[in-house]
């Protein structure tokens, strides 16, 4: 039999039925798509043909579809579409009486159980049950915002007709034996298909499995089932950044299949799918099964590590320095016992700052103090046994995290808000230094903000006034530096350190993430009872340090 190729209108499709296969990614138009489409419908005005009774009308891209019977169709490709044209029609049938209401086709999603009850219940509320759900619930409330949009004056019987009736698809039918063949075929040029939607298509082929019976259907449904539930939780930015450095994926489980393939090829996007269509290409179940397991053996490493505090920690900060890589740790702890494996990582984390002199390091050395602030955060997370807290590394990536100074700089002078700078400086200035409010009086007598240099002069005192106890050469240093995210950096425009403690702690209280040794630092809880709250000072800094030194003693040279 030869292929079929057709044009059908919006409304002939309405009398079938249509299969979306397991093999198939979900559904995943966002709204501008759904807007898209609606305004070319809306703006498409037919035009009668010369020397002929047609009109011109509107195409949409083809939808690939092979008979199961003579109303049932598997789609092998247009899926998306399909599933877009038939929320738009849901929602225009709304409009009527029940008795009154169009026949609408259906669609059954294999892997969702559900989805024709589902599909023809849509509301405005937003379906978290699954992502496929999710989005389509979310197009949904698209269309009836733009619908809404439009107001009274808008005819939603002439978008209706010309959506019905003047809207074509390229329906294309095929005879084909082999629907994932196709499917490969037709999308491996297209970016939107990633790797790990056309390696679902090789996992879940029909073709794979040796009993075409229940048995199968079943065997697919678990594929199916436990891919959505590897997806869901990767999907979770605290496993998610935890495991990766700071990698944007769509589809999160690619990143297990991008670990599996040993013969990656970056020139090639598509190289992680090859790498699994060659070592698939036998199609025997037993094949399929141990490909799966191995997938699912490496999802089960990186949950257990994620559970367990001490691992967790100490793989997130090898991950979070770029010191190893995910694959690399998974290779060792399967060669290794679970206590070997725990040695191997103190030993890599040694390793990672071998070469730093604590008492050397200065501002300048970024990558080195950025290294070992985080693993004094880490160590003394795990330090304190009553505490059970995790190190939220998805906040410290996407917050991006770096190093600044506790006590104010000079080189850091503010171009803007320099009238609130003061205002905020005076209030913390110290009267047993200030004597007879000398500096007080100059904040409240200057107005010349436009003037750089008169403004510095007021500026370098109130700096001084605050870091007395602090030579040029020590601003630098190890022991006046922290970490802190980007936002609270530029927010307080290098205030003095009162300002700084004032804004770490209302941004604490804020539920903002602050790493403990930071909350530590501006809280002085290095200092003897009662601390100079207002100051850093050199018995802050020499205890900080001390601190330093003693936590990190066991992995520093």
């Amino acid at each position: 039999m030869e292929n079929i190729l057709d044009l059908k209108t919006v409304n002939d499709l309405q009398e079938f039925r249509f299969l979306i296969p397991s093999y198939q990614r979900g559904y995943r138009w966002s709204s501008n798509q759904i807007k898209d489409l609606l305004n070319d419908i809306y703006e498409f005005k037919p035009k009668e043909v010369q020397n002929s009774d047609n009109k011109t009308w509107y195409c949409l891209q083809p939808v690939v579809v092979k008979k199961i019977d003579d109303t049932y169709f598997e789609v092998i490709d247009g899926q998306q579409r399909l599933t877009s044209i038939y929320i738009i029609l849901f929602y225009l049938n709304q409009q009527y009486a029940d008795d009154f209401k169009q026949k609408l086709f259906k669609l059954e999603y294999e892997t969702r159980k559900d989805s024709e009850t589902f599909l023809v219940e849509l509301n405005n509320t937003t379906n978290h049950n699954n992502i496929d759900y999710f989005y389509i619930s979310e197009a949904y409330k698209t269309v009836r915002e733009w619908f809404l949009e439009k107001g009274n004056s808008f005819n939603r019987n002439e978008f209706e007709s010309n959506f019905k009736f003047n809207t074509r698809v390229i329906w294309y039918e095929s005879t084909e034996e082999d629907s994932v063949a196709i499917f490969t075929r037709i999308n491996i040029g297209k970016i939107p298909l990633t790797n790990s939607e056309l390696i679902k298509a090789l996992f879940l082929n029909s073709s794979n499995f040796i009993d075409k019976n229940e048995k199968l259907r079943l065997r697919q449904l678990e594929i199916a089932s436990e891919w959505d539930n590897i997806e869901q939780t990767l999907q979770k930015d605290k496993i998610w950044y935890f495991l990766t450095e700071n990698k944007k994926s769509t589809n999160r489980i690619e990143f297990i299949f991008e670990l599996m393939n040993d013969e990656n090829d970056g020139n090639d996007l598509y190289s992680t799918f090859r790498f699994f269509q060659k070592k698939l290409k036998n199609k025997n179940e037993k094949l399929i099964n141990e490909f799966w397991l191995q997938i699912k053996r490496r999802y089960q490493i990186f949950c257990e590590w994620y559970e367990e505090r001490e691992l967790y920690h100490k793989i997130g900060y090898l991950i979070c320095v770029g010191f190893t890589d995910i694959k690399t740790l998974y290779e060792y702890n399967n060669s290794m016992t679970k206590s070997e494996f725990k040695l191997k990582l103190d030993e890599l984390i040694k390793s990672s700052v071998k070469n730093i002199k604590l008492n050397e390091l200065q501002y300048d050395d970024k990558d080195d103090v950025k290294r070992i602030l985080l693993l004094y955060n880490i160590v003394t997370m795990l330090k304190t046994t009553k505490d059970n807290s995790y190190f939220p590394f998805d906040s410290f990536k996407k917050d991006n995290w770096d190093i600044e100074h506790i006590t104010s700089v000079k080189s850091e002078m503010p171009d803007k808000g320099r009238e609130e700078w003061l205002k905020d400086a005076k209030i913390f200035i110290d009267p047993e230094i200030d004597k007879k409010d000398k500096l007080k009086n100059k904040i409240d007598n200057f107005n010349d903000f436009k003037d750089n240099d008169l403004f510095k002069e007021i500026y370098d005192e109130i700096i001084l006034h605050f870091n007395s106890n602090l030579k040029d050469s020590d601003v630098n240093d190890i022991s006046n530096l922290t970490l802190l995210d980007s936002s609270t950096n530029r927010g307080y425009k290098n205030a003095v350190f009162p300002i700084k403690r004032k804004t770490i702690i209302n941004r604490d209280k804020e539920g903002v993430f602050i790493p403990l040794c930071t909350k530590n630092v501006f809280l002085k809880y290095f200092s003897e009872y009662p601390p100079k709250i207002s100051f850093w000072t050199e018995e802050d800094r020499e205890n900080y340090e001390k601190d330093l030194e003693k936590t990190l003693s066991e992995f520093l040279n």
